[in-house]
């Protein structure tokens, strides 16, 4: 058997393994391990190769960065507990409530700074869904808009910093996790902007879907609803601050300011007086099970990947996604595709841990800026929670939504929002410096064009030295 046919044949298996239904991480590890032993005996490399996965597992263990995970998920499981999404989002949506689509934006931007805060779509959704959907339903609000922009803020959480698929595709890549979230802030800004401009649109060409609150519904109004909003969102610009402001300006590592996260989260509990200990607990168990599944995806995928490099799987692949026509976009137009079908059938996580590492290495050869590389297939990858069969931000919804609303309409309602997140993908392709813009520009100077000259020192007349 040729060795060139040995990285199609591994991705069929793994492909097969995961269409049965067996776990992720176990699929990977698995995959690994039989192919790495049948190369053994066809003798594409020697057992010595595989000693390296106890070094890797143990590279992965001791990655200091990886530890900002459960500290990100610890905070993100607190403040979905701690009563912060319904105080904005009750303050916001009475402060614009007297407009049409009023309540629609105050559900974008509330999403929008939960997303800075919390990290995880679930609290997003969750929170946003179970306080914002009665009210718009019950003031005329069209079904699919309404569930639709629910699940669409919700999922800006995943480009907005300090977003988990951030980290993950920043330890992937090589790059720092700062780099990412400052290329983040681009996209973060245009994906509100294109939801806050289809809310306008439709406020304009169809007003009945999206009514303004009545005036029996406005209990508050003038300088007492400012107040109230500021004071909601002074402790969530303070925590913001906090994580993000400390990664910036180099103050914290990604894993200190997740770790001044949680205990900022702990404390803004408390001031609200929403602080327990089941609360506590939960919010633990919640953040033990993400980093658990975390942890043995990438041991598995570590597996995948040593025994896939062993057979030259990464020449494979350089050759297969290197010479496809249109250079540079023709490679970022691919990939993007196969990325938005993939997440049909992977979370964020798999895709991350599996597919990244692989892409990498053709993405640097092409010339493309991995950060901007990373943004763009995280701006991709957001499109899984919004279509079947894993679209978790539906399902999240659904769970919450009343029985009068059907499954279909939240469907439907997800649509024209995963339409506008592709649209974010092809800006971001066309135009880089949407990411590029925000990153460090250095000194500007090219270093292969400094000489340096060492002036010699004046040895006068003195006769040379001679050694016998």
């Amino acid at each position: 058997m040729n060795v060139d046919i040995m990285p199609p044949i591994m991705f069929g298996g793994l492909v097969l393994f995961l269409l049965l239904g067996f776990p992720v991480a176990f699929s990977l590890a698995a995959t690994g391990l039989f192919f790495g032993f049948i190369s053994i005996e066809l003798g594409f490399f020697t057992e010595a190769y595989l000693y390296n996965l106890p070094l890797r597992v143990f590279g992965i263990l001791s990655n200091d960065l990886l530890l900002s995970i459960p500290f990100f998920t610890l905070m993100g499981a607190v403040l979905e507990r701690c009563g912060l999404a319904e105080d904005l989002l009750e303050g916001t949506g009475q402060l614009f409530g007297k407009i049409p689509g009023g309540l629609a934006y105050a559900v974008i931007l509330v999403g929008a700074v939960l997303g800075a805060i919390t990290g995880t779509v679930a609290a997003s959704v969750i929170a946003m869904g179970m306080i914002s959907l009665p009210i718009m339903l019950r003031y005329g609000y069209d079904v699919r808009i309404a569930t639709g922009v629910i699940a669409a803020s919700g999922t800006i959480t995943q480009v907005i910093p300090p977003s988990l698929v951030l980290i993950v595709l920043g330890d992937q890549l090589g790059k720092s996790v700062g780099d990412m979230y400052a290329g983040a802030i681009g996209p973060s800004i245009l994906q509100i902007v294109l939801f806050v401009g289809f809310i306008a649109a439709v406020s304009i060409l169809a007003p009945h879907k999206v009514p303004p609150l009545p005036e029996s519904a406005r209990t508050q109004r003038g300088w007492p609803l400012i107040w109230r909003v500021f004071k909601g969102m002074v402790p969530s610009v303070v925590l913001i601050f906090l994580v993000l402001g400390t990664i910036f300006l180099g103050l914290a590592t990604p894993t200190e300011a997740g770790a001044m996260g949680a205990v900022g989260a702990i404390a803004l509990a408390m001031v609200n007086g929403r602080y327990s200990w089941k609360l506590l607990r939960e919010a633990m168990s919640n953040t033990m099970r993400i980093t658990a599944m975390v942890i043995f995806i990438l041991i598995g995928a570590t597996v995948f990947s040593l025994v896939f490099q062993g057979v030259d799987g990464g020449i494979w692949l350089e050759h297969l996604l290197s010479h496809l026509p249109g250079g540079q976009i023709g490679f970022l137009v691919f990939v993007n595709i196969f990325i938005f079908f993939l997440a049909f059938f992977l979370d964020f996580f798999e895709i991350a841990f599996i597919i990244i590492p692989l892409l990498a290495p053709v993405a640097a050869k092409l010339g493309i800026d991995l950060v901007w590389f990373g943004v763009l297939l995280c701006v991709n990858m957001q499109t899984s929670f919004m279509h079947p069969p894993f679209g978790f931000a539906l399902f999240y919804l659904r769970g919450i939504a009343p029985r009068s609303v059907k499954s279909s309409d939240i469907y439907y309602g997800a649509i024209p929002w995963l339409l506008l997140q592709l649209a974010l993908v092809g800006i971001l392709i066309l135009w880089p410096e949407s990411v590029t813009y925000w990153l460090d520009k250095g000194s500007g100077v090219d270093p292969s064009t400094v000489r340096i000259e060492v002036p010699m020192p004046d040895m006068g007349e003195e006769p040379p030295i001679e050694f016998k």
